[in-house]
């Protein structure tokens, strides 16, 4: 199963919010599934027509995903996907 982490920013909105295994097999379904035990998380990190928000990147196996509009990049079962918010500002 793939790991899925994420940063302390997305822990700070989502208490309780730890590393988890999935079974899923695409982006948008890892999302879902997250989304299911920790309702509202998807919306902030993917806009309503479900393209990756500006402000958040996702990297697969230490590689920055490609496909910001589907999410369609692949991954293994035993891959470690990171979900961490941008930093900005001045």
């Amino acid at each position: 199963m793939a790991t899925v982490k994420f940063t302390y920013a997305l822990k700070k909105f989502f208490p309780g919010l730890k590393e988890v295994s999935t079974g899923a097999h695409t982006l948008y379904d890892v999302l879902q599934e997250i989304d299911t035990h920790h309702p509202g998380i998807r919306g902030y990190i993917v806009d309503e027509q479900g393209s990756l928000r500006k402000h958040v990147n996702i990297f697969i196996d230490g590689s920055l995903i490609n496909d910001r509009t589907r999410l369609g990049d692949s991954f293994s079962n035993n891959s470690e996907i990171y979900i961490i918010q941008a930093l900005s500002g001045g």
